[in-house]
């Protein structure tokens, strides 16, 4: 399959469901040695953010929640992985274009202030990727 984007994009994080980022966040800091950054609440997406490294924890703020309903089929685990961008909606059209199903069309705000965009699972293999633009 060739690559409908127009440049190399590098892995920017991958993110872990849990129940609770305080109860999980030894573990991934003792595995990296790293410090976890202060958990970030994103009200629009239903849940509590923070990261160790290159992990975003993601915790949800309710069972009614996306993250949630994750945690309740799956169970803690890994939710997406995320690749870096500078052009979130040239990839996002280039993609729409190739027949990549989006989640969405149309950027939104994700955590530290980053624009973020999902592509749906059925279109990539079953994983839910993030698409991410860091500010300038």
């Amino acid at each position: 399959m060739t690559s409908p984007l127009a440049a190399t994009r590098p892995l920017d994080h991958v993110a872990v469901a849990v129940h609770s980022i305080e109860e999980s966040r030894s573990l991934f800091e003792f595995l990296s040695g790293g410090s976890c950054t202060p958990p970030e609440t994103l009200e629009t997406q239903g849940v509590r953010v923070a990261f160790v490294g290159a992990v975003e924890l993601l915790e949800p703020l309710g069972p009614d929640t996306t993250v949630g309903r994750f945690l309740e089929r799956h169970g803690q685990g890994l939710h997406h992985i995320a690749y870096r961008t500078q052009d979130l909606e040239g990839d996002l059209a280039r993609l729409d274009a190739e027949g990549v199903p989006l989640i969405d069309r149309v950027p939104r705000m994700g955590a530290r202030g980053h624009r973020v965009a999902f592509l749906h699972p059925s279109g990539t293999g079953g994983v839910l990727v993030e698409l991410v633009e860091r500010p300038a």
